[in-house]
């Protein structure tokens, strides 16, 4: 902003301000706006984080400014000056130091309005329970759960498949009967169970599995003992700082209708954590649904994006902003591949062995410097994908760090803002004496969306005050009528279910950061033998399966091959679905 005109610069503490003379006038408050009511001349007043600009009949704005510039000429000591300055302009100043604390200022309850039920219910029920795998490691080498599930898939020839992240993948039968079709635990020795975020942690098969029996999973190692070289390490670590590895392989069935896995499998990719917990590995594998046979997307995987454990896993080598914001690494990105091999597709290798898309905008952007497998980037640990079927949205659920829970809408190319960004807050790490686990209030002319920035923000949150880790969500247009035209997910700690109107999210996504859409929660029920209801959690639909109380319920969400919603917990190994409304 332009000076307006001769003045100096007075101390005002660690800040500054420059002061031109200007005549008597008033103020009043607006929101985050002050509007003088008279003023004959123009004054600014500086901060390093601030300015108040007063002209006749002019709003006061605030931007971000530099400190004063060298050899700016300085008036009389604080006190003093102070003293030389009409009595409005005091109040003025003091206005302005207060509104620069609020800016300043962290933030301790981010949303202050709680989540409530507002009359949606919807029966629960159960339909199958995976074997019990509980002794199958030391204690000391495993988390709890009856069975770990995390994932339920259907395939288009009606076959239902779960994964116990101990290492196996189940095939339910007609009747919902598991029977194991492969021990993906047999096949890694050297995996690593010991978190609730490790072991074999998701799967998903081929759109044309039937035909050429190709699927795909991830699972975590340990690095002590392991022979094997990640594909990828973090810039500025080397293979001595490696901790666990991220793995993603692809299986091939020799016969694709067969009940029990046999056949091949070939490693896609190994990604080095240098942290000394395990903490947000690649998750999740999926391929667009709404992408058929002929479509530029048709048969590319995309996977979760996340820090790779460099906000919370631990060490020396944790809480380190320099590994996000940036496009010549993996960590905190959702990448696109084509899983085929070069030899076999003979486009351009990626880090493992998979091709780059050539449709991959950063692929095509000449710079040597950026990974071509980069779909978008600046998450924390968007662990779960899904795509509405009707209109193909494509959504990522991330997992926050101290305060917000995120549903994001993505788009190919744009940066979603961690660590800079948690929700629509400025991250602690922004600031000169900030830390990760605080967030600050953005500027008023960027979350109001007068000003853009480089980010991309969500368009539903909720804060710790409503759970601590956001569950994967779909949009829903299956037969639950109270459901339709909803964004179903939940919270994986506390087990609360949620909703979020679709349409109120697509609307938020108009690049002004504060627009996003409310959230409800939802009251589940089951019915006994005479349809009689009872309200309930699931977290007590988990203890009285377990036979005790659980610290945590574990939520995880999956959609059916109709479109309806299955509920899974890693604590009780059960897997419900979702019923019919309370209509």
């Amino acid at each position: 902003m332009p000076s307006s005109g001769p003045g100096c610069w007075v101390s005002l503490g660690a800040s500054v301000a420059r002061m031109n003379e200007i005549e008597g006038f008033s103020l009043r408050r607006e929101g985050v706006y002050w509007q003088p009511r008279k003023a004959k001349k123009e004054m600014s007043v500086q901060l390093p984080v601030l300015q108040l600009r007063v002209v006749r009949n002019a709003r006061i704005r605030r931007v971000r400014v530099p400190r004063p510039p060298r050899g700016a000429e300085a008036c009389q000591p604080t006190i003093r000056g102070f003293m030389r300055l009409p009595v409005p302009l005091v109040i003025l100043i003091v206005l302005a130091f207060w509104a620069a604390g609020a800016l300043h200022a962290q933030i301790s309850n981010p949303i202050a309005e709680p989540i409530v039920k507002r009359g949606l219910s919807v029966e629960i029920r159960d339909v199958a329970r995976l074997p019990d795998t509980r002794g199958l490691y030391p204690a000391d080498q495993d988390a709890a759960g009856w069975a770990r599930v995390s994932y339920v898939r259907d395939l288009a020839d009606g076959r239902r498949f779960a994964n116990d992240s101990r290492g196996f993948l189940y095939l339910l039968d007609r009747d919902n009967r598991p029977s194991l079709y492969a021990d993906i635990a047999a096949a890694f020795p050297l995996s690593f169970y010991g978190s609730l975020q490790s072991g074999f942690i998701g799967f998903e098969f081929h759109p044309e599995f039937a035909q050429i029996g190709l699927f795909y999973t991830v699972h975590v190692e340990g690095a002590t003992g392991n022979p094997a070289t990640p594909h990828f390490i973090p810039p500025g670590f080397t293979q001595a700082d490696v901790t666990f590895h991220s793995v993603i392989t692809e299986w091939r069935a020799t016969n694709p209708a067969a009940n029990v896995f046999e056949g091949t499998r070939r490693e896609l990719l190994r990604v080095g954590h240098v942290v000394d917990n395990i903490r947000h590995p690649i998750s999740h594998l999926e391929f667009n649904p709404t992408a058929a046979p002929g479509d530029p997307d048709y048969g590319l995987l995309y996977t979760s994006g996340s820090d790779f454990g460099f906000s919370n896993g631990g060490g020396p080598n944790a809480r380190s902003p320099s590994q996000t914001q940036r496009l010549d690494t993996v960590v905190s990105a959702i990448l696109r591949i084509d899983p085929r091999s070069p030899a076999e597709s003979g486009g351009t290798k990626g880090i493992g062995d998979y091709t780059i898309p050539p449709i991959n905008k950063f692929a095509a952007d000449g710079d040597p410097e950026t990974l071509g497998e980069i779909y978008a980037y600046g998450f924390r640990n968007a662990h779960r994908l899904s795509w509405d079927l009707v209109d193909g949205t494509m959504f990522a659920s991330d997992i926050g760090s101290s305060h917000i829970e995120e549903i994001n809408i993505v788009r190919e190319g744009l940066n979603y803002g961690w660590m800079q960004r948690e929700g629509f807050f400025d991250n602690g790490v922004t600031r000169p004496d900030g830390v990760l686990n605080q967030v600050f209030p953005l500027p008023a002319e960027i979350l109001s969306g007068q000003r853009r920035d480089e980010f991309t923000y969500p368009v539903a949150i909720y804060d710790h005050n409503d759970g601590q880790a956001v569950t994967g969500g779909f949009a829903y247009h299956g037969r639950i009528p109270a459901l339709r035209g909803k964004f179903v997910f939940g919270d994986i700690v506390r087990g609360r279910l949620f909703v979020a109107d679709l349409a109120a999210m697509k609307e938020a996504d108009d690049g002004i950061p504060k627009t996003v859409a409310p959230v409800d929660e939802i009251q589940l029920y089951v019915r006994d033998a005479s349809g009689n209801r009872t309200y309930v959690t699931l977290r007590e639909l988990i203890e009285a399966a377990m036979g005790a109380t659980v610290t945590r319920a574990d939520l995880q969400i999956s959609r059916s091959g109709d479109g309806e919603l299955f509920i899974t917990s890693r604590q009780d190994g059960v897997i419900r679905m979702l019923g019919t409304d309370s209509e």
